[in-house]
């Protein structure tokens, strides 16, 4: 009787032992009766109904990752080569949602595939309908576009596509060489074009200092030919003034003007001499050319006796 009593007591300890289960935070557990679905237990110590309530499946609910590398082509005929980060999760936490992700798929390994195949899929359609020129600026479009067309498929799974980033997005080698001189081109446009304006900027300048520089030399030629003719005239009317003084003393004290006129004169012949610098002066130095000067010079000064008369 008392080893009937120890098993007894060793069964009903291990009941009530098997009767509770833990549940890890960030998973859910789904148990079944007989094989069939029966109810979810959340993150803590649960309940079961010893023995025949089993725990059938722990479900992660936290975000999971894949990385994803496969080939498309584009509408002209150009491979490209895509290397992502797949982000997706459970959807939420209702029962329903819990019993698709625990039940669509046999496995982990064939929900895997099958979410990699759909979205290879989804991708590959985009890209066929693009050239190959439009795929590397489509990056948000893809990601977007994949979301449009899988979201309703997942959610019928129970996941939900979070984020789709596309970390490499590559061509043959012989494209990616063509797009480099392509590139390269580019830039040597570029750079020719901003030669040529910065050197059309220097010729523009130039040209515009050397017309200052000339509008400045002009004014300066005419404030200098203005100033020399003031000179002259100040000159020509102070040499008037000293003519009609010394006619005016030659008158006082008797004497003939016409020498003032004669002194002026060979005054004049010998300031020709000494600054001619080698040049040849012609005078008619005859005596008739002499009266005639004479008569001349007194014939001016006679008009200049008038003018002061008046």
């Amino acid at each position: 009787m008392g080893t009937i009593y120890i098993v007894l007591a060793v069964l009903a300890f291990l009941i009530i032992f098997t009767s509770f289960v833990t549940v890890q935070q960030g998973t859910i557990g789904v148990t079944t009766i007989f094989g069939k679905y029966n109810r979810v237990l959340f993150p803590g110590l649960n309940f079961k109904i010893p023995l025949i309530e089993k725990v059938f499946k722990r479900i992660s609910i936290q975000n999971r990752s894949v990385e994803l590398e496969f080939q498309a082509i584009t509408v002209d005929q150009a491979n490209v080569y895509f290397k992502a980060m797949l982000l997706y999760s459970v959807w939420n936490q209702e029962e329903e949602t819990i019993k698709n992700v625990a039940f669509k798929f046999m496995d982990e390994r064939s929900f895997m595939q099958a979410l990699v195949r759909t979205i290879e899929g989804s991708i590959r359609g985009f890209v066929a309908i693009k050239k190959q020129s439009e795929v590397l600026g489509l990056r948000r479009d893809i990601t977007e576009h994949v979301k449009e067309q899988i979201d309703k498929t997942l959610e019928d799974w129970g996941y939900h596509l979070q984020d789709l980033q596309m970390n490499d997005i590559t061509f043959d080698d012989a494209i990616m060489k063509s797009m480099a001189q392509v590139v390269a081109s580019n830039n040597l446009k570029a750079a020719a074009e901003n030669e040529g304006q910065a050197l059309l900027i220097t010729k523009t300048k130039a040209a515009e200092a050397d017309g200052n520089a000339i509008k400045i030399a002009a004014e300066a030629e005419r404030q200098a030919a203005q100033l020399r003719g003031m000179g002259v005239a100040l000159f020509r009317e102070e040499v008037a003034k000293g003519m009609t003084m010394a006619a005016k003393e030659m008158q006082q004290a008797n004497l003939d003007t016409s020498v003032i006129l004669f002194s002026m004169w060979t005054e004049a012949i010998k300031h020709f001499a000494e600054n001619s610098k080698g040049n040849v002066i012609f005078l008619d130095g005859s005596s008739e050319g002499m009266e005639h000067t004479m008569t001349q010079m007194m014939g001016m000064n006679k008009l200049m006796e008038q003018k002061n008369t008046k």
